[in-house]
């Protein structure tokens, strides 16, 4: 009988076998390498670890590339949500974003979540440091359930769900607090606190945002949170960062709504003290009248 030629690999080519990134589908060009599996993030030549999250700033650009290779122009329905919109962001090659970020003629600084913390500036700002996001807020709801939440075991859940699927500890998800249908997850963790085995709570949020806008960038199944036997039906997800050093933005920065409401309390005790005055000087006036009609009856009164 003959034997079957099958090829043999050598070490070098079983390096090379093709795998699939869990965390991350937007890589290109996935191999294992030391039984791990390594992607090049899509818009980018950064190799990703496909054994933990991808970073934001990494996400971000790959986002950005697929939408200029589809050739679309108008901003995606389900973009990164901030008040910049979204934009093309600069890395660092460990995947961070650079601390100055520049979009044509404008530059501004960000934290570590990729957020804008400065005024728009020309391309001489300088950007001294990465101010990392220490704190950050979650808010999202859930639609109409034939049962009530029970508050522990959703708290209980939601801790379980993010260090399956996101790879979060629990101890960096300082509370989660519900306020029928609201639920806040409230992420913590310090510059000292994180390990370089620790995903970013940045990261966390960004895939949790994704997840919930039906967009997940994870091959596995999508994100489920059952509660008494019910799964929540998430939407509306508002993230809010909390900065170890506060923003640097001024008057320019506020709302028009904001400044409306400066505006009309400013007019009102302008207002106030017009009043004030005129009814000093009417006052005033009245008052010396009364005094010259006083005088006038008395020398009536005495001739």
């Amino acid at each position: 009988m003959y034997g079957l030629n099958l090829p043999r690999f050598t070490k070098w080519q079983a390096a090379k076998i093709a795998c699939s990134c869990a965390t991350n589908k937007r890589t290109t060009n996935c191999s294992m390498s030391s039984g791990t599996c390594q992607c090049t993030s899509f818009g980018s030549q950064v190799l990703v670890n496909c054994q933990t999250l991808t970073s934001k700033c990494l996400l971000m650009k790959a986002e950005m590339a697929a939408l200029k290779k589809s050739g679309r122009r108008e901003r995606p329905k389900h973009a990164y949500v901030d008040n910049d919109g979204i934009y093309d962001p600069d890395c660092e090659n460990s995947g961070k974003f650079k601390a100055r970020q520049c979009n044509g003629t404008s530059c501004w600084c960000v934290n570590t979540a990729g957020v804008r913390r400065t005024e728009k500036s020309d391309a001489d700002l300088q950007c001294s440091e990465l101010v990392r996001t220490s704190w950050i807020l979650i808010e999202t709801q859930h639609g109409e359930r034939s049962k009530d939440v029970d508050v522990s075991q959703l708290k209980e859940t939601i801790k379980n769900e993010f260090r399956r699927r996101y790879l979060l500890e629990p101890k960096y998800i300082h509370d989660v607090v519900y306020e029928k249908p609201l639920i806040i997850i409230e992420l913590k963790q310090n510059v000292s606190q994180k390990s370089s085995q620790d995903v970013d709570i940045a990261d966390v949020a960004y895939y949790f945002e994704k997840d919930v806008k039906g967009d997940s960038l994870l091959v596995t199944n999508p994100l489920v949170i059952n509660v008494s036997e019910e799964p929540l039906k998430l939407d509306q997800t508002l993230i809010y960062y909390v900065d170890e050093k506060p923003p640097e933005f001024s008057m320019k920065r506020l709302t028009a709504g904001v400044i409306a409401v400066i505006v009309v309390v400013v007019l009102a005790i302008v207002a106030g003290i017009i009043v004030l005055v005129i009814t000093r000087r009417r006052r005033g006036k009245y008052e010396k009248t009364e005094i010259k009609e006083m005088n006038e009856m008395q020398r009536e009164l005495n001739p």
